[in-house]
């Protein structure tokens, strides 16, 4: 079968093992990169076509007569229209939970880092301010403990419920959940609250939920303003989630303590962001890699050879269509 991994360079730089995925995929061709214009051309003969982040529309599908299975190296599947494969016959599936331990870790050592002011303590340690000091220490940037203090979690699935686990038990924090957007229903078992109190009670605020139209600027600047003036807000789900321009002003301002943003609405942000501006105190930000521990690469590599090989076999291992 003839088969192409389009933005092979979005996984893995040279570090994974691609054994499998040649095994169950004989003659892939392995692409670093493919331009959006390209991706009809490049695949106009191919049965498996394997991306990331590229996009798949209704009429790349539709011409694309001998295609049979898009295999996502995602979770996210609205780079592809479902619908159109649905209609011509074609198989998608997604890979799923892949990435969970690098993503705590991510967000514990954000945290970490906001909580006990390590840019700012390391930065004064190294450019003479601390050599400048009449004691062996610094206090000007104030630490507290985060044990007792209450975690909010927005969007409580695989993710959210890793992150909450390991704030429990590293850190002895206090969990609350958001209600869904939804269905507003609490769940047996978790401490589910509406998201405006959880804003106004939470002193952490971790975002985990998907990018849907009802989720689209969720934390706005109404909302920011809800929450407490040292509470710290992270986002490693969707750039979209969150209202950069109200985030910079509520940091500018001091209506929040700090923030560690993962994602932006655009990437990569080729025209800049609102956050990337040098007056803003308490900000971290990374470029969407939460998520990139080589370990969660290679699982998703290694689930995307386990999708094609069911697939062969008649099998619906994780099938969106």
């Amino acid at each position: 079968m003839s088969a192409v991994f389009l933005d092979f360079s979005t996984l893995s730089v040279g570090d994974l093992d691609i054994g499998g995925l040649q095994a169950t995929a004989p003659g892939l061709r392995l692409r670093e990169m493919t331009a959006q214009d390209d991706v009809a051309a490049t695949i106009a003969d191919c049965e498996i076509v394997m991306l990331n982040k590229l996009q798949m529309p209704r009429e790349v599908i539709a011409n694309t007569p001998a295609l049979k299975l898009i295999a996502l190296a995602a979770t996210g599947t609205n780079n592809v229209d479902l619908s159109a494969a649905h209609d011509h016959g074609v198989a998608v599936c997604n890979i799923t939970d892949y990435c969970t331990a690098s993503v705590v870790q991510h967000v514990l050592g954000v945290l970490l880092s906001l909580t006990q002011k390590l840019p700012q303590y390391s930065r004064d340690a190294v450019d003479g301010t601390w050599a400048k000091s009449p004691h062996f220490t610094r206090l000007v940037y104030p630490i507290r403990e985060l044990r007792g203090r209450t975690l909010g979690i927005v969007g409580y699935g695989v993710l959210g419920r890793a992150v909450a686990d390991a704030c429990r038990t590293a850190l002895g924090m206090q969990v609350i959940v958001a209600q869904r957007t939804a269905d507003g229903e609490h769940t047996s078992g978790d401490d589910r609250v509406p998201l405006d109190e959880l804003l106004a009670r939470a002193d952490v605020v971790s975002l985990h939920c998907p990018l849907t139209p009802a989720t689209t600027g969720l934390i706005n600047a109404a909302r920011l303003r809800l929450m407490k003036p040292d509470a710290i807000l992270i986002n490693t789900a969707r750039g979209g989630l969150v209202d950069v321009e109200a985030l910079a002003q509520a940091l500018r301002a001091g209506q929040i303590g700090g923030a560690a943003i993962d994602v932006l609405p655009r990437e990569p942000p080729v025209d800049g962001s609102p956050l990337f501006a040098p007056d803003l105190p308490n900000l971290i930000v990374t470029p969407h890699t939460a998520w990139a521990a080589r370990e969660s690469r290679q699982r998703a590599l290694d689930q995307i050879a386990a999708n094609i090989e069911a697939w062969r076999r008649g099998e619906r291992l994780r099938r969106v269509v």
